[in-house]
């Protein structure tokens, strides 16, 4: 009988008799990790716990690492696998379904997971039940998830027979040679799937269908149309509990919603999809971001510029976006035989600039920042109000520098992002460090001396500010390692805003040099940042952290000018001019309309204050002030006020207390 060496992560080395699953050897280096474990990763390959271990040729051992609840990687597991149970439970209660794809969704705080479907006869909202109901019937037979790897022959073979063309044409597409295919025991269904999934369904107790949406195969309008069906799962009762009265606070906070009710915003299908519009209320606050902005760039040392919305196609070639990127970019256009493409990043635009001219090292570092709009071809199945759009602004910059000043400049960049964070009123952040994953990846660009030398870079800047990280493998750019930074909003959701990323990479295509102190040329490093991340991301992340109550400094009408009756009008347009005259944001209501309707407008508006005016204030050149959540705070001169108002703008203050 043979003998497998294995060991737990970096734990001693244990020989184990052969042949032995995953699952097996796990029960042997620890029991407990074998109990939990939902899927395994050996020596980096992610795989089931029914996989059977082959000794490695060079006879080192085996490292294998228990895929845990709890962690991103466990969940991915499980809500995938929740996806196949949904997948199993409608060929059970539809037979006929063609099935399309089911990914896990980590990135979306909206949902856990989806399935897209085609069913004999269209799913309406009043079927997600039944299904969900079907599914916890399935789970509670404890099937197994078993994966068989077969030729690629085989496989068609086997879709074909089930009348699944969508499979085939993923199998056409996708497979090598031989392909996984999943089963659920002693159930209709059957995937085309990697993997891993856990062992089986009994693991799959904490799940909820969600909704129903339309989508197209392959997000291409032009394909078959389907249906979507969402729904999400966790670990726990609790936590999917938890996550439902989350997700009800959410739908309240929604900023889609908002932006109607708010008058801020708009997408209006007969422009496009995925294009904003900015209303004059969402302009107002538009601008304080930019102004407080460029207020820090200059502070900063940054050169605002600006910069054309389209180039010539060479140039996305020299920068490899065509090779890697084009799939997100608009077609090309032609005009006078040169062909044309929207841009869909800045960064080359300002390498345009920086190559002007000569630089000497003594001219480094210089920073260009710019509120620049760049356009994506994002498919219409992804789009989600301001969070997900196609031509959006960012507060975009690059950082030309030397070696010697490349951490620096990165410190100065996560301050910076920190300092934002606070201003805006996010107390919740968290960091992560993406890098290359491991093994060779064509899409990553660079050697592995300048890929060591970014990660570096990055790693001193964030241990200098002693910032906690979390080190994420595979998710660089190709152009190099990037910090990424999330925040917590109002009802512990966590958004990705801020990216700082190290780039060798465009030095080096665009052939940039400076002339150092030897007097010989050499190629400066870039950064690439983006605090708000965008314009509308940002916004409309404000929007459902403040739930539409944005503090004074920020709110579209800081005041609301309420005259209790018509013959007061005119002292109420006299006290707006004032305001205004003080730089305060002021609507005045002068409809013929009862006060109380006039006070629950301005509350619904989420004015910060209301200025109630009758005949007495008139008399007296008062003002009757009511706070949107104290209600009546006293009556007060109008210098008092002004005095008051500007010193929570002034402050930018996130209350008013």
């Amino acid at each position: 009988m043979s003998e497998i060496n294995v060991q737990l992560g970096h734990g001693p080395a244990t020989q184990i008799a052969a042949p032995v699953t995953v699952g097996e050897a796990l029960k042997k280096l620890d029991r407990e990790a074998a109990k939990q474990a939902l899927a395994a990763r050996v020596n980096g390959r992610e795989v089931d716990l029914a996989f059977t271990l082959d000794p490695q040729q060079n006879g080192e051992p085996l490292e294998i690492e228990p895929v845990l609840p709890q962690t991103l990687e466990g969940l991915d597991v499980l809500r995938h696998s929740t996806a196949h149970l949904l997948a199993a439970a409608v060929l059970d209660l539809f037979p006929g379904t063609k099935l399309g794809i089911g990914p896990a969704l980590l990135e979306d705080p909206r949902y856990g997971f989806f399935y897209d479907v085609i069913a004999p006869e269209p799913l309406t909202e009043a079927d997600l039940p039944l299904i969900e109901k079907r599914m916890r019937q399935i789970a509670s037979r404890n099937l197994a998830y078993r994966r068989e790897e077969i030729t690629k022959a085989k496989a068609l073979e086997i879709f074909k027979e089930r009348d699944e063309p969508l499979k085939c044409e993923l199998i056409d597409e996708k497979a090598g040679d031989v392909v996984s295919v999943y089963y659920i025991d002693s159930s209709p269904f059957i995937d085309f799937c990697l993997g891993p999934h856990v062992p089986n369904t009994n693991k799959l107790r904490a799940f909820k269908l969600l909704s129903l949406a339309g989508a197209y195969w392959k997000g291409d309008a032009a394909n078959t149309q389907m249906q979507r069906i969402y729904g999400t799962a966790f670990f726990s009762q609790e936590e999917l509990d938890a996550w439902l009265k989350q997700r009800e606070e959410a739908e309240k906070r929604d900023h889609r919603r908002l932006g109607r009710e708010l008058d801020l915003f708009s997408i209006q299908e007969e422009y496009g999809q995925g294009l904003i519009f900015w209303h004059p209320k969402g302009g107002a606050i538009r601008k304080e971001m930019e102004d407080y902005l460029r207020e820090q760039l200059s502070a900063r040392g940054y050169g605002l510029v600006f910069t054309p919305h389209i180039a010539k196609r060479h140039l996305w070639f020299t920068s490899g976006h065509e090779e890697n990127y084009a799939d997100s970019m608009f077609s090309p256009m032609e005009f006078e035989e040169q062909e044309f493409r929207l841009k869909p990043m800045n960064c080359p635009f300002h390498i345009g600039i920086y190559k002007s001219g000569q630089r000497s090292y003594r001219d480094l570092p210089i920073r260009y920042a710019e509120l620049g709009t760049v356009y994506r071809a994002e498919l219409s199945g992804t789009l989600h109000g301001l969070t997900r759009v196609r031509g959006f602004t960012q507060d975009d910059a690059h950082i030309f520098c030397t070696p010697e000043t490349v951490s620096g400049e990165i410190t100065g960049c996560i301050d910076f992002a920190f300092h934002l964070f606070e201003v805006f009123g996010f107390k919740d952040i968290k960091v992560e460090l993406s890098v290359r994953g491991s093994g060779a990846d064509v899409h990553y660009l660079g050697s592995d001396e300048d890929w060591n030398r970014a990660e570096a870079a990055l790693t001193t800047a964030l241990n200098a500010r002693g910032i906690t990280y979390q080190r994420i493998e595979g998710e660089a750019v190709f152009y190099g390692p990037k910090i990424d930074i999330r925040v917590g909003d109002a009802i512990g959701r966590t958004w990705q805003l801020t990216t700082i990323q190290f780039d060798f990479n465009f030095p080096e295509r665009f052939q940039l040099e400076y002339i150092g102190e030897d007097n010989k040329p050499h190629r400066p490093i870039m950064i690439h940042r983006a605090l708000f991340g965008s314009m509308e991301r940002f916004f409309g992340v404000l929007i459902e952290h403040y739930a539409g109550a944005f503090p004074t400094w920020l709110a579209p009408v800081q005041v609301a000018v309420l005259p209790i009756t018509d013959r007061v009008n005119e002292y109420a347009e006299k006290v707006s001019a004032e305001l205004r005259g003080a730089g305060l944001r002021v609507e005045s209501n002068l409809k013929s309309e009862k006060i109380g309707a006039k006070i629950r407008h301005a509350q619904m508006q989420k004015t910060p204050f209301m200025l109630v005016l009758g005949d007495r204030e008139m008399e007296q050149g008062m003002v009757a002030v009511r706070e949107r959540t104290k209600g009546d705070i006293g009556v007060m001169s109008i210098t008092d006020f002004v005095e008051m108002a500007r010193k929570l703008v002034e402050l930018r203050a996130l209350t008013n207390t």
